[in-house]
């Protein structure tokens, strides 16, 4: 600091900046520039502009990829903020007034362990416990259960009418966990006092989490629902690993992280497949953008 104050600040700056520009920006420039090439691998690309974006626009498939990240994008962080939020909630002031303080119910430290557990399995891990779980004979769990009650088996991953749905569910079974912590840990900054006087207001439990909860956690909210739909942007890895044939059957759970995956490393066409990231990266920036202006709203005083 006895030399000034900036030459201190671009001393311990020099060296992240340095790496986060060959090792992200770097990196993201490559693959806009290939995505305007018809490089495959091997040879120097030639130069094609915007011809793979063209043919992205005529792509079947890209569109259908295309639609099912539209169901990801309701589906998964609806499904996982509204189970989240109860489970939250329960853990939190769930049991109600106890010892002139609100408490969750009985055992809530444990169930917080419990919850989160599956935070830590690595997507590989999901993909073959639930191959076990989903397994469409009589040796599947759930297969196994239906079979005893005398109903016959579900084709979870094979039958194109329910084989997306099958994956989101795996999907929020994973993140909910998270997301009860993080609900939780809004939650405990929430006054007591506030819970307390709407008790004794006569509020029932349904009228404090909405009129109580969900304002004073609308910041946690909008941050869970931007992480949650680029999760579902992000679906790629358990599609890999759970999904017949890589996004099958029929295509029924592919999206565009399979295609581009597809496009590179089966069919060679790199320029094609960087085109896909590039249109991925534009659909998860504008995604979390919209979000975040959507529903901004002035924060509420506690």
């Amino acid at each position: 600091m006895r030399h000034g104050k900036y030459p201190f600040v671009i001393g311990f700056l020099a060296a992240p900046v340095t790496i986060y520009v060959v090792f992200v920006i770097a990196p993201y420039a490559q693959a806009f520039y290939m995505a305007l090439t018809n490089w495959r691998g091997l040879s120097p690309g030639k130069f094609v502009g915007l011809e793979n974006f063209q043919r992205l626009f005529k792509d079947d498939v890209f569109w259908k990829a295309l639609q099912h990240h539209g169901i990801l994008l309701l589906a998964l962080p609806l499904i996982t903020i509204i189970i989240a939020l109860f489970l939250a909630f329960m853990l939190n002031v769930g049991g109600g007034a106890q010892k002139g303080a609100m408490s969750g119910v009985w055992g809530s430290k444990f169930y917080r362990v419990v919850f989160f557990l599956p935070q830590v399995l690595a997507v590989a891990i999901l993909g073959v416990l639930f191959q076990a779980i989903y397994r469409p004979d009589g040796s599947g769990m759930i297969n196994s259960l239906l079979g005893k009650v005398g109903l016959e088996p579900v084709g979870f991953l094979i039958d194109p009418k329910i084989a997306l749905w099958s994956i989101i569910a795996v999907l929020v079974w994973q993140a909910v966990g998270f997301y009860v912590v993080l609900f939780s840990a809004g939650m405990s900054n929430i006054p007591k006092d506030i819970y307390e006087a709407a008790m004794l207001d006569g509020a029932t439990r349904m009228s404090m989490f909405f009129r109580v909860t969900l304002p004073l956690l609308w910041d946690t909210l909008q941050v869970a629902w931007v992480y949650l739909g680029i999760a579902a942007f992000d679906a790629f890895a358990i599609v890999q690993t759970l999904s017949v044939d890589q996004g099958g059957p029929d295509g029924s759970t592919t999206v565009i992280g399979m295609e581009i995956y597809r496009n590179a490393f089966t069919y060679s066409k790199y320029g094609y497949a960087s085109a896909m990231g590039v249109a991925l990266f534009f659909l998860t920036i504008t995604f979390a953008a919209l979000s975040l202006r959507v529903s901004r709203r002035d924060s509420v005083e506690m």
